[in-house]
């Protein structure tokens, strides 16, 4: 006569768990990263002390015409209307401008002028201050 066993072993579960766990702390501070750029210097650069909109032009532009605001990536040909959306509620109609160091000038001045398009008052330049490393 054999009797059944009524009792779910919960170790294995436990130990998947456990896995999952250390992976999600490993991989959740690499989720919140930025884009690297690399910036370039000023001798006048000064840090920021609002809580800044940043239009970022990585070195991608050149090829696939996307630039990055805050963490959505988006084409330069929609740019002015997620511009304008982004700065509906504020009073303060300026944004900060991140380009990589290798986008050539004329791009930055593109974006430039798409931005003066969506009616932005100011446009700061991000650069890193001389003397910093990236």
């Amino acid at each position: 006569m054999s009797t059944s066993l009524s009792e779910i072993n919960v170790v294995p579960l436990v130990d998947v768990m456990l896995v999952l766990l250390i992976i999600f702390m490993v991989a959740a501070p690499m989720m919140t990263q930025g884009m690297a750029v690399n910036l370039p210097k000023a001798t006048t650069a000064t840090n920021v002390q609002a809580p800044p909109i940043y239009v970022t032009v990585p070195l991608s532009f050149q090829k696939d015409r996307r630039v990055q605001i805050g963490d959505e990536w988006i084409g330069v040909d929609v740019l002015p209307e997620r511009v304008k959306q982004a700065l509906l509620e504020r009073t303060d109609k300026s944004l900060y401008l991140r380009g990589d160091g290798d986008v050539a000038f004329k791009e930055i001045v593109f974006v430039f002028d798409k931005l003066q398009a969506a009616g932005i008052q100011k446009i700061g330049v991000v650069t890193t201050p001389l003397g910093t490393k990236k």
